[in-house]
């Protein structure tokens, strides 16, 4: 775990069995507890991958697809033996299609593991991607930061849970030269009665993962943290004011993400340029399964 102090502009070498020394008397960490499903799934001809994104309960489905290029407007396509037809491209390249049938997710679908792994997903990956904790299925994607804890760890940690079901934004790249034109996708969250009221009591907030600090700043956005249930496609990149988190545990993420932005944001851009040319020169693992960072006031 590398530790950046941002106030000294100190960055510390440690693991993450020192995170909870890191914490202070009032601390409380914020974790997600989503749950990642089976969601990629193969045309059965094999030529299309599918990520199955939302349904509307009518075999209607929201999905991602690769490549783009072979489905158009119009075009048919089968998938675990049922028909479908695309009836809508969203201007971010999502289709609509509507199945003939309910498609057998269980049956047919994969655990979509990030597509830089370059691998399908393997029975190694239904345990090691999803965290401890997680226990609200939706995402098509694990809160990564989270996936560090065990349960020795987080017994040792004041916390509470928030949900943001992790969506298809997490895997598209500012495209944009004028990042503020980048659109994020929309991604559901709740905060129970409970929580609110343990972030509310708290004297610092620390975020663990770039999803728990959007919903978080989402939220102090509109005003004191609630309970409530909605969605947010808040960006966060510099100059940001944040208003709410003090402390973020994050991976580290992939170059052009809105993550790293996101984390560019919290510490400072040039802060984060030296930490991540550290991570490199100390063999530091990037990304999903890699190692994290502690970035403190």
């Amino acid at each position: 775990m590398m530790v950046l102090h941002r106030a000294a502009g100190r960055i510390e070498h440690r693991r993450f069995t020192d995170f909870p020394a890191f914490l202070l008397p009032g601390d409380l960490a914020v974790l997600n507890d989503t749950k990642v499903i089976p969601a990629r799934a193969f045309s059965d001809d094999g030529r299309i991958e599918f990520l199955f994104l939302e349904s509307n309960g009518t075999n209607l489905w929201l999905c991602m697809v690769k490549p783009g290029r072979k489905l158009p407007l119009g075009a048919t396509i089968s998938v675990g033996g049922i028909p479908g037809i695309v009836t809508e491209i969203l201007n971010t390249g999502e289709r609509r299609i509507q199945f003939e049938a309910p498609v057998d997710l269980d049956r047919v679908t994969q655990l979509p593991i990030p597509p830089y792994l370059g691998r399908p997903a393997d029975a190694s990956d239904t345990e090691r991607y999803q965290t401890i904790f997680a226990r609200q299925p939706g995402a098509i994607a694990a809160p990564t930061a989270g996936l560090h804890f065990t349960p020795e760890i987080l017994a040792r940690v004041p916390h509470t849970f928030i949900t943001l079901h992790v969506g298809a934004g997490t895997f598209r790249p500012v495209q944009t030269e004028d990042i503020t034109a980048h659109t994020m996708h929309r991604e559901r969250f709740e905060i129970t009665p409970p929580a609110a009221d343990a972030i509310r009591a708290a004297t610092r907030l620390v975020a663990i993962g770039t999803t728990t600090v959007r919903v978080l700043e989402t939220c102090a956005a509109h005003g004191e943290i609630a309970p409530q249930a909605g969605s947010t496609n808040i960006f966060i990149h510099p100059p940001y004011q944040f208003r709410a988190v003090h402390a973020l545990l994050t991976n580290f993420h992939l170059p052009k993400s809105t993550l790293l932005m996101l984390v560019s944001a919290f510490a400072g851009r040039e802060f984060i340029l030296e930490a991540y040319a550290a991570a490199i020169r100390d063999r530091y693992r990037f990304f999903s399964y890699g190692d994290c960072m502690l970035i403190l006031p």
